[in-house]
């Protein structure tokens, strides 16, 4: 259920607007000093939402969660990884130490966060796909997943500027089983039940390609034709991503790898090197 934010008692100035913004597993390690510096002040300036990723720690941590062999395909081609009760506890293991070191950067730089875990009531899952490729076959198998359905939004209402809720996304399904989900999916559906009008999807490319080109911006309707048509792994996801929260209410959706500042100031006349807009309209 989506909740608007409510004003102060006896306060006529509107409230401000949230923005969530997914940081990509991928590109974590990645971000500089400058980078975090840019995330501070404008979380001192305005409500933000961090969501997190962990591919790339879960990937490290031990080899037998590097693609290929930990990746699955459902019928409808779409990725997801393989997820059993030990995969789990390996996520929260690697989403631990990641919100921790992100806590860490934060705090040095005068912001407060909340680690938040999305199965502790707030993300709800539907029931994952029963079917699998496997081997060029499609076959039945315990997959612990599921795609993002519902949040409750009451613990993301301590978003404030100067403070940050960290969620790290795993979820619930219908049977009430600790379930792996999308964590782009996961961001859209936040954004969409806090209102925000700005979904950022960090990662670890600066754009969406088309034609070996950049894409500055493009329109929902756009953006739907390409995920369907060209794009796959993990840009397909963030353009499914994209499509669920635009259709929920969110104004636009960025995917990119700069400065958050420079994400959020993207426009139709912006340089290519911004990141790509997806606009609702």
């Amino acid at each position: 259920m989506s909740t608007m934010p409510q004003t102060p008692h006896g306060s006529h100035r509107p409230p401000a607007t949230t923005t969530v913004v997914k940081l990509g597993g991928s590109c974590l390690d990645t971000l500089d000093d400058p980078w975090w510096d840019d995330l501070a002040r404008l979380a001192r300036e305005r409500p933000l939402i961090l969501v997190h990723g962990w591919s790339r720690p879960l990937q490290q941590l031990d080899p037998r969660h590097r693609p290929p062999s930990a990746m699955l395909r459902d019928r409808y081609g779409n990725q997801s990884r393989w997820t059993t009760p030990q995969v789990l506890d390996d996520i929260k293991t690697v989403s631990a130490a990641l919100s921790e070191e992100i806590r860490h950067k934060l705090r040095t730089r005068a912001v407060t966060t909340r680690r938040l875990l999305g199965s502790d009531g707030m993300i709800s899952a539907g029931p994952a796909e029963r079917l699998w490729w496997r081997d060029r076959e499609l076959v039945e198998l315990d997959n612990l997943v599921g795609p993002p359905i519902g949040v409750n939004p009451a613990p993301l209402r301590h978003a404030q500027p100067g403070h940050i809720p960290l969620l790290t996304p795993l979820a619930r399904n219908p049977s009430g089983q600790e379930v792996n989900t999308d964590a782009d999916r996961a961001a859209a559906a936040v954004a969409a039940a806090v209102a925000a009008t700005d979904l950022v999807l960090v990662t670890d490319v600066s754009h969406l390609m088309v034609d070996g080109r950049p894409v500055g911006r493009i329109s929902a309707k756009t953006a739907a034709v390409l995920r369907d048509t060209i794009a796959t792994g993990g840009m397909r996801k963030k353009l499914r991503a994209a499509d669920e929260a635009l259709g929920r209410g969110v104004e636009r959706v960025v995917i990119g790898n700069g400065l958050l500042s420079h994400l959020l100031t993207a426009d139709a006349d912006a340089d290519a090197d911004v990141g790509t807009v997806i606009a609702r309209g």
